[in-house]
């Protein structure tokens, strides 16, 4: 029994261990998060695996803009590659709440499944002009490579109206004359959403913040339509991509005004909604819009280091 109670007293009277080096602190909140999400996301992409080896992956690029600026063809075009999966959706999963809360596990979901040789894209058009995105985006990957494709901003803002006009026609809604919302008393209604997206100088330097200028490649758009070969080949060289499309994937469809892709012998182009006619719009009307985005332009212009063919 004395024995039992000196080694009693002899365990509490113990010194504690101190480390030689300050203790490290254990994760926060956001990064237990984060670590979480990424150990379901390797079960996910597990249990999700295909036959054939193919897996589902977060991507690699995403087509963060701009609406209107020729996105959907800019990601069926670069779905002519081999090695580029797409998912088939705008996910808006960086600027819809209800999806960002659901984390990285649900994004995952809305992936195509891929080889582990390609290169999986999404394409939201919003994310361009949604402030909390490029943060969002840089904490899930700060070496994503990012591609924005951008028109004239004054074409850009037609082609706006036109589809939420056709938008209201479907539904057999009425919808003001463009007039009607781009000015007020007179002068350029600021408050015209449309208006603001075809600040590209504002919502550049938002990404800026958290992308370096060499991690988006900006494809024009207008070059696009009128002659699409080069500016993908341009979007081949920035993924780092095998040069494998080449001019005979595209022709012009006379008809619809616009070319069309062949691929494997197969003719396709794009749906019906795509390139439509903007309504007639006042001259003075026009040279207004061409006025107020001249300087914004030049601001552009400056930032990214290269011009473009715009009013």
């Amino acid at each position: 029994m004395t024995l039992l109670l000196l080694g009693a007293v002899l365990l509490v009277a113990q010194p504690q261990l101190v480390p030689s080096h300050p203790a490290v602190p254990g994760p926060g909140a956001r990064q237990q998060e984060l670590l979480r999400k990424m150990g379901t996301l390797q079960e996910d992409t597990r249990e999700g695996a295909a036959a054939n080896g193919s897996t589902k992956q977060l991507p690699q690029t995403i087509i963060i803009g701009v609406r209107k600026g020729g996105t959907r063809a800019l990601l069926e075009m670069l779905s002519l590659h081999p090695d580029v999966a797409a998912a088939e959706n705008e996910v808006h999963f960086f600027d819809w709440e209800e999806h960002y809360s659901q984390g990285l596990g649900w994004y995952l979901t809305q992936m195509p499944f891929s080889s582990p040789n390609q290169l999986t894209v999404e394409k939201t058009p919003a994310y361009f002009t949604s402030p909390k995105v490029p943060e969002r985006i840089h904490s899930m990957n700060p070496a994503i490579r990012l591609l924005l494709i951008l028109r004239d901003p004054s074409e850009r803002v037609l082609s706006d109206y036109t589809q939420v006009l056709y938008n209201h026609l479907q539904k057999r809604k009425p919808y003001p004359p463009i007039e009607d919302l781009l000015v007020r008393d007179g002068r350029l209604n600021m408050d015209y959403k449309a208006l603001n997206r075809s600040l590209y100088h504002a919502h550049m330097l938002n990404w800026l913040r958290f992308f370096p200028l060499g991690h988006i490649h900006i494809v024009d758009g207008d070059r696009l339509i009128r002659d699409p070969f080069p500016e993908i080949q341009k979007v081949e060289r920035f993924l780092k991509l095998s040069p494998q499309i080449n001019a005979s994937n595209f022709y012009f469809n006379k008809t619809k005004g616009f070319y069309c892709l062949r691929d494997s012998g197969k003719d396709r182009c794009l749906h019906e909604s795509k390139g439509r006619a903007h309504p007639q719009v006042d001259p003075k009307l026009l040279d207004k819009l061409h006025e107020y985005f001249h300087e914004p332009n030049k601001k552009f212009f400056e930032l990214v280091g290269r011009t473009f063919d715009w009013h």
